[in-house]
């Protein structure tokens, strides 16, 4: 079982920038793909970035390639989502979650967190 607790949300300026953090735990939980996922009101919940156990790989959805990073710190068993430039659209709750498989991740994963709002004024 993992566990997942994200944290950072919360209000900021079009065009300004935030940091979410995911911190993971449990058995096995630092060799496994982590994911950010979000969700709009009235919305299905969309992809939007990815990385490899290992921190070697990334992958971002289209709508925020340039302006999101995905960082994993192994050693603090921690991702983050480093959001600049945001935008109105960008206003969701973000999910993190994981994986034992990178393709998976992506798509499907096993494991949720409970969700943190970000949302953007413009």
């Amino acid at each position: 079982q993992v566990q997942l607790v994200e944290s950072g949300g919360q209000l900021v300026k079009a065009g300004g920038s935030l940091s979410l953090s995911c911190a993971a735990s449990g058995r096995t939980s630092s060799t496994y793909a982590m994911a950010w996922f979000r969700q709009a009101p009235g919305k299905e919940r969309e992809f939007v970035a990815a990385i490899n156990w290992s921190a070697t790989s990334t992958y971002y959805a289209d709508s925020v390639k340039g302006r999101f990073t995905i960082l994993r710190d192994k050693a603090k068993n921690t991702v983050y989502l480093e959001m600049n430039s945001l935008k109105p659209e960008d206003t969701a709750v973000y999910y993190c979650a994981a994986d034992g498989f990178l393709g998976t991740v992506q798509r499907n994963p096993a494991y949720w967190g409970q969700g943190t709002q970000v949302t953007v004024s413009s």
